[in-house]
């Protein structure tokens, strides 16, 4: 853009912001105190600009997060429930196949409990086997 192109017109402006244009103009690598409010003028233009962006981005990205989280909790409650459903089944598999008395049962789910606890809920097959045989 060359000087022609400019547009002369009136800044009403305070003091000590002309002392600041004054001040500051040079070390910004302006030639004139009028690049150096131009500047000013475009970078407050694009943060005004960047404000919005960010008041219309903002809201998208909490919205698609949200649904991402919707879908995988959705996800994982549907493998849970089959979870549950095959865990039923060798429950009441085992529970016809075997007689086992309410004290025992009462000491096989403390024991698990507190297995469960200490293993942070990492149920190993082999480790199970491991501990009946001992």
């Amino acid at each position: 853009m060359g000087f022609e192109n400019k547009i002369k017109f009136a800044l009403w402006a305070y003091p000590q912001t002309m002392k600041d244009v004054e001040q500051h103009y040079k070390g910004d690598n302006c030639r004139s105190q009028s690049e150096f409010i131009e500047k000013a003028v475009k970078f407050y233009i694009g943060y005004l600009d960047a404000e919005r962006h960010v008041n219309y981005l903002s809201p998208m990205i909490t919205e698609t997060v949200a649904a991402t989280i919707k879908g995988t909790e959705q996800h994982i409650t549907r493998i849970l429930f089959k979870v549950a459903v095959e865990l039923g089944k060798l429950s009441h598999m085992l529970a016809a196949s075997h007689e086992v008395d309410s004290e025992t049962l009462c000491q096989l789910h403390a024991m698990c409990v507190s297995e469960v606890r200490k293993i942070n809920g990492i149920i190993d097959y082999e480790d199970a086997v491991k501990f009946q045989k001992e």
